[in-house]
């Protein structure tokens, strides 16, 4: 495979106020390239920015960021890049970014980390339920009747107008060469809502480190996420009021927070342990001492990292069947599946979970070979140099 190890390649992330797993794709794909021996070089925004902008200025470089395009213009034309990959740019990258690589002639990578590109909210969530309503659309406008996104009607007025503008203009088609997807599921919906098929390719993300194996006294479940609707919070707590016999811990942080410590009081839930975001590694070693994950998320959700972390610890994951989720785990092997906001069903998986420690060893043990075959780095590497010579291509063709 032909590379290029003396031309860098650019790598472009709008940080969010809030850090998540993008952050840590970013950061662990950018670690990946410079373990190989390429030039990375970054260039970044933190939505911290947001703060000290009129929202009439947020709202125009939303749209078309001039200062983002002359900035990425000025590294193009001092680093000479070989790529550019993009992660998340919105709100103030801006499809701007795009048209600076396009002028010079830099092959353009978009990883699709959620569904902004198809939904306003980015989540295809609405109303505790999934919501496909604006896939397809040349103007968004149930997002905007709805107000989807930061429940303000000039917020979302402002990222309806960005996605119908640069659809219109054909940007998603013509400036970018070739989107990662990281799922099948994914792929599908992007394909649905109006991507070119023949420039999704599918890599799912990877762990940046390789911790080992769970400990042998187990201390219970372990929740690991963001406190909000969405992530089925409801939905594990409701399931926990009928369960006694099985500890969990819920490491996160979110609008949920309060209302979660109240109904855990007024439940009498002596059970569930409420800890606030630690470091990756302290959650590592909380999911190593743990039986398996709850992952009840509502939402299609897209490759949470938080999976994949628990398949590399060697324990099973009790997923909502929906989505991403239902491809990953696969019932009976690596995990279970439950109906999506059926706290009932998630008791009864657990319950059986939890009187059946041999068979959730056994699946633990098929996670962390999945784990070992698909989610490293060396596997995530060669299908990332692949995505990379496609690129090259479509833009030579």
């Amino acid at each position: 495979m032909s590379i290029h190890p003396m031309r860098p390649i650019l790598i472009l992330h709008n940080y969010y106020q809030q850090g998540g797993g993008e952050d840590n794709a970013f950061a662990a794909e950018s670690k990946l390239l410079t373990s190989h021996g390429h030039k990375v070089v970054h260039f970044t925004i933190s939505n911290e920015t947001i703060k000290s902008m009129s929202s009439l200025a947020l709202a125009q470089a939303t749209q078309w960021n001039k200062a983002t395009y002359l900035k990425v213009r000025d590294i193009i034309r001092g680093e000479r890049p070989w790529i550019a990959h993009f992660h998340n740019t919105f709100p103030l990258i801006s499809p701007s970014a795009y048209d600076a690589c396009h002028e010079y002639g830099i092959p353009v990578i978009q990883t699709l980390h959620n569904f902004r590109l198809l939904c306003p909210g980015a989540l295809l969530f609405q109303k505790g339920r999934p919501c496909e309503s604006c896939l397809g659309k040349s103007f968004p406008w149930p997002a905007l009747i709805r107000v989807c996104y930061r429940e303000s009607f000039f917020a979302t007025f402002t990222v309806c107008t960005m996605l119908s503008l640069h659809k219109a203009l054909k940007t998603w088609v013509n400036k970018v060469d070739k989107y990662i997807a990281l799922t099948p599921f994914a792929r599908s919906k992007f394909v649905e809502g109006g991507l070119p098929a023949s420039k999704i390719m599918v890599k799912q993300n990877f762990l940046d480190l390789e911790p080992s194996s769970h400990s042998r006294m187990p201390e219970g479940a372990i929740f690991v996420g963001r406190f909000s609707f969405e992530k089925g919070i409801e939905t594990i707590l409701r399931a926990w009021a009928s369960i006694k016999e099985v500890p969990v811990r819920m490491v996160g942080d979110g609008p949920f927070l309060a209302r979660m410590e109240r109904f855990i009081r007024h439940e009498g839930l002596s059970n569930v342990e409420i800890v606030k975001w630690v470091s990756r590694k302290e959650v590592l070693d909380l999911m190593k001492r743990s039986h398996f994950l709850i992952f009840p998320s509502e939402c299609y959700e897209n490759f949470p990292m938080s999976i994949l972390e628990a398949f590399a610890c060697a324990i099973p994951v009790i997923a909502s069947r929906r989505g991403a989720m239902e491809e990953i785990i696969e019932n009976g092997k690596t995990g279970l599946h439950f109906n999506p906001g059926d706290p009932e069903d998630l008791a009864a998986k657990v319950k059986w979970a939890w009187s059946h420690p041999d068979e959730m060893i056994r699946m633990g043990r098929q996670a962390r070979r999945e784990y070992e075959m698909r989610y490293t780095g060396k596997t995530n590497y060669e299908m990332l140099m692949e995505i990379y010579q496609n690129a090259v291509a479509t833009r030579r063709s």
